[in-house]
């Protein structure tokens, strides 16, 4: 690993890289935060998917990816005297300290023990509530863009931070059942507004039960999702070997070859 001085040299050199870029380069000198945002976007995910398929050298290179866009926006930011990298890592810090005071007490006071991060997380809630500038509400640093999956499991540990939760995890299967029951009757009833209201009420209550389980509801949809590609690919590629086509192939004919897959990978 690198020494602390070695961290910042290469710092030091994806800034002025990043500098001379903007000033030579035709390309990045026309970006603007706005144009950025959509790649940025796309480059979270491509991190978040390294992480998924654990290969630590493309999360490296990942990582780098979101990290140049966090240089290059503060480039942006600082030509129109708004903010500089400094700022962004300065505000970080103080953030940082401000809601960690049982590691950093204000003046005067004494560090709080804390036991476990239950408590840490707990204290994160009353601590942003007071931050000046912070959130005045327990849900209002839920992003609105947030994917509705992520967004309903982010709002659930909020809530659950500051007590809003089961006495017993085993509750919530009362919750699920009694929220596919009312989806059914709308499903009997066939109203389509409705339907869709009680479908979300479903899968919200779906990713409390996760939750309460201490399962990442997307990262277990996505195990899925691969799961079905990697077993899909095996029925297409084993139909075509054989000269058929699946539009022409029979239901039982391709739950054969999808059951082969399911063996192949147990």
């Amino acid at each position: 690993m690198h020494t602390r001085q070695e961290q910042l040299s290469a710092f030091e050199r994806l800034l002025d890289v990043q500098e001379n870029l903007r000033q030579k380069c035709p390309w990045d000198h026309e970006q603007t935060m706005q144009s950025l945002r959509a790649y940025t976007i796309e480059e979270v995910y491509e991190l978040a998917s390294a992480i998924i398929k654990g290969d630590m050298t493309e999360i490296k290179k990942e990582l780098g990816d979101v990290l140049e866009h966090v240089v290059f926006y503060s480039l942006i930011a600082s030509e129109g005297g708004n903010f500089d990298i400094a700022d962004v890592c300065n505000s970080l810090t103080d953030k940082l300290i401000f809601r960690h005071p049982h590691i950093y007490p204000p003046e005067g006071t004494e560090a709080q023990h804390l036991d476990n991060s239950e408590q840490v997380e707990q204290q994160w809630e009353q601590v942003k509530l007071k931050e000046k500038g912070g959130n005045k509400t327990v849900l209002a640093g839920v992003p609105d863009a947030l994917p509705s999956l992520i967004k309903a499991s982010r709002i659930q540990d909020k809530a659950r931070r500051v007590g809003f939760d089961w006495e017993e995890r085993s509750q919530v299967w009362e919750k699920v059942k009694e929220e596919i029951g009312e989806l059914q009757s709308e499903i009997d009833n066939y109203n389509h507004d409705n339907m869709e209201a009680e479908f979300g009420d479903v899968l919200f209550s779906i990713i409390n039960a996760a939750r309460l389980y201490d399962i990442n509801p997307d990262n277990a949809l996505e195990r899925t999702n691969r799961k079905f590609i990697r077993r899909f690919n095996y029925l297409e590629q084993t139909a075509k070997m054989q000269g058929k086509q699946l539009k022409e192939m029979t239901l039982q004919e391709m739950d054969e070859i999808w059951n082969q897959a399911k063996h192949i990978e147990e």
